[in-house]
C-alpha cells in the first residue's frame, strides 16, 4: 500500500493525539479533571525549581502575557502557586503544587501504562523499532517545550 507524502505527518499528530486523549481521560479518572494538554507543556517548563513568567514565556515560545495568563489558570485550578523570588523581591516565582507534582507522576505512569498496550498492541520489538526510527530522524532533544508558540495557541 503506498501513502502519500502529507499521510505520515498526520498520522503522527494522530498517534500523538490519541496518546494524549487516554492520558487526559485517565488523569480525569484519577483526580485531574481540569488538567488541559497544554497544561503538560506549561508544568513541564516550570520544572522543580520554578519559573518566572518570563522565562516561561521564552521557554514555551510565548509571550510573557501569555505565560502570566496560563500561570493564572493554573494557579486558579490548584496546580502552580506564586511565591516572591528570594533574589529580587518584585518578581514572582510560579511553582508547582503538590497537586501539580502529582499530575506529573501520574503523566509518567500513564505513559507507560499506554507504552505497554502500545507494545501489546504492535508487539515490543515493532514498537522498538519505532521508537529507533524516530529517534533516527528527528532531534535528540526530546524536551521541545515551545510546542504551543509553534502552534500559537497559548
Amino acid at each position: 500500500m503506498s501513502s502519500q507524502g502529507f499521510e505520515l505527518p498526520l498520522r503522527l499528530l494522530l498517534a500523538f493525539r490519541v496518546l494524549i486523549d487516554e492520558l487526559h481521560a485517565e488523569l480525569a479518572r484519577q483526580g485531574h479533571p481540569e488538567i488541559r494538554p497544554m497544561h503538560g507543556f506549561v508544568m513541564q517548563a516550570i520544572g522543580p525549581d520554578g519559573s518566572t513568567a518570563v522565562e516561561l514565556g521564552r521557554a514555551l515560545g510565548v509571550s510573557k502575557q501569555a505565560a502570566g495568563k496560563t500561570i493564572d489558570t493554573l494557579e486558579r485550578i490548584g496546580y502552580v502557586e506564586r511565591t516572591p523570588d528570594p533574589h529580587d523581591t518584585r518578581r514572582k516565582i510560579a511553582r508547582l503544587t503538590p497537586y501539580g507534582l502529582d499530575a506529573l507522576s501520574r503523566s509518567a505512569r500513564i505513559f507507560d501504562d499506554l507504552r505497554a498496550r502500545w507494545a501489546g498492541e504492535l508487539g515490543e520489538d515493532r514498537l522498538q523499532a519505532l521508537e529507533s526510527d524516530l529517534r533516527k530522524v528527528t532531534p535528540a532533544n526530546l524536551w521541545r517545550l515551545d510546542t504551543p508558540g509553534w502552534f500559537g495557541t497559548l
